[in-house]
């Protein structure tokens, strides 16, 4: 975990939104922690203004390092604009770095190859070393097969021999990844995990989206799909813009619960639906901490449900303590950010115990909108018409409910909506394959609950 000095640590809140009464016999208490990140240094997506040669973070000792992957297998050459217009979105995002930074730049093929700046370690960003790598895209050339793991592994070399505080890597892939075997991935994924966020787009229409969306839900980041490749330069810089933005890493959400109660699930539901229970790590007695990778001004909700003893009606307890913890400095403590308590509290009122708070039932939607997006269009693939239609019109109707509008407009161009109220669709007969692997790659981006 990294370390910062307190005055470069945004300033972090965690607020708790739920129902504390749970009913005679009751054991499950569900509740979303919002926790929001501002100020402290963070630039809000911006890039930070140069820094001189006498700042700590600026040529004699960056802060951050960022490795842009590019694809460069055959694929990328049909139509040779597709490695054209990567080569213009690099030099886009290499542009939006800030000075001071550690930057590389990679060329993925069925080997893993530095094009910039080529002796094993980061250049460190200035006017000066971006034109150099600018100029190194020249040698970005189209040939050979696609093994993703190697590129991952060489940008979390480069980015180690940095020793830089927040690491991020872009990843840009055209195809499947067919030069390696998904045990291999899944392998370089695990030991990745952890030592850098990474961003993944797909351009085109000709690679794997769970495979894309994997890497990036392994690697704490984000995943989208570029269909024309004429989009990748403004894509790319917003990428870049949101990794400068972020001043502190590997914050750690941490649980502790009493003898006797279990966390049952912890999913990030904002701004994207992501399952964190499998990441624990034993912190202590009854403790333990989920990753939730790099932060800069930005908000983020948790859904966190715990499993507790039915202590009676009449009778309270504390079913979990949250906090947001940084390591602290050489080796000390790690430091609580801020905290936040969940409560359980059993009645015989039934209105009360039958209550469901409206963030708890916003998120549970936003959820389940995800689950039934990816099983229709699982079955629409396999060619089960029935349950296609029936998942895509629930998916149809939730995304009403809950003002999802994003999704609602991708689920159109899937299927025809005959009443959003009551989610009756039917299959559209011809759908684009890029509007379907739109739908698929930005099915968990949810809407923050209607104040």
């Amino acid at each position: 975990m990294a370390n910062f000095a307190k005055s470069q640590v945004p300033h972090f809140s965690a607020e708790v939104y739920q129902n504390v009464y749970l009913p005679e016999g009751g054991r499950e208490v569900h509740a979303i922690v919002t926790v929001t990140a501002t100020g402290g240094g963070t630039t809000g997506g911006r890039p930070k203004p140069a820094t001189g040669p006498d700042d700590p973070h600026g040529p004699g000792g960056p802060d951050a390092g960022v490795v842009i992957m590019v694809d460069c297998s055959g694929s990328m050459d049909h139509p040779p604009t597709k490695l054209r217009h990567a080569r213009q979105a690099t030099a886009a995002a290499i542009d939006t770095v800030r000075d001071g930074v550690a930057l590389a730049v990679v060329a993925g093929t069925h080997r893993a190859t530095e094009i910039y700046p080529g002796g094993g370690r980061p250049a460190v960003a200035s006017p000066a070393t971006r034109a150099q790598a600018k100029a190194a895209l020249e040698k970005l050339s189209a040939g050979g097969g696609t093994a993703i793991g190697g590129w991952l592994r060489l940008a979390d070399r480069l980015l180690s021999s940095a020793d830089v505080a927040i690491r991020h890597g872009i990843l840009l892939t055209d195809g499947r990844n067919e030069h390696e075997t998904p045990e291999e991935l899944q392998g370089t994924l695990a030991a990745c995990s952890g030592r850098f966020t990474c961003d993944v787009r797909g351009v085109g229409t000709d690679w794997e989206v769970k495979e894309v969306t994997g890497i990036a839900s392994a690697l704490l980041g984000t995943a989208d799909i570029v269909a024309d490749p004429a989009g990748l330069t403004a894509d790319f810089t917003r990428m870049m813009e949101t990794a400068m933005g972020k001043e502190v890493a590997d914050v750690a959400l941490r649980l502790w619960t009493p003898q006797g109660a279990e966390i049952a699930f912890v999913k990030q539901v904002a701004p994207v639906v992501e399952d964190l229970t499998g990441r624990r790590v034993e912190s202590g007695p009854r403790s333990g901490d989920y990753p939730t990778g790099s932060w800069g001004d930005e908000s983020r909700d948790y859904h966190l449900c715990v499993r507790v003893p039915d202590a009676g009606v009449g009778r309270e307890m504390l079913a979990a303590r949250v906090s947001l913890i940084i390591a602290g400095p050489d080796g000390s403590p790690p430091r609580t950010l801020s905290q936040g308590l969940v409560r359980a509290v059993w009645t015989d009122d039934t209105a009360a115990s039958t209550s469901i708070n409206p963030q708890v039932a916003h998120y549970t939607g936003q959820a389940e909108l995800a689950h039934v997006i990816q099983q229709g269009l699982d079955a629409r693939k396999s060619g089960d018409v029935g349950f296609a239609t029936a998942k895509l019109g629930r998916a149809v109707q939730l995304a009403n409910a809950s003002g999802n509008a994003d999704t609602a407009k991708l689920l159109a161009k899937v299927v025809d909506v005959v009443d959003a109220a009551t989610g009756t669709v039917r299959l559209k007969a011809k759908v684009a394959e890029a509007d379907e692997m739109t739908l698929e790659t930005r099915s968990t981006k949810t809407v923050r609950v209607k104040k």
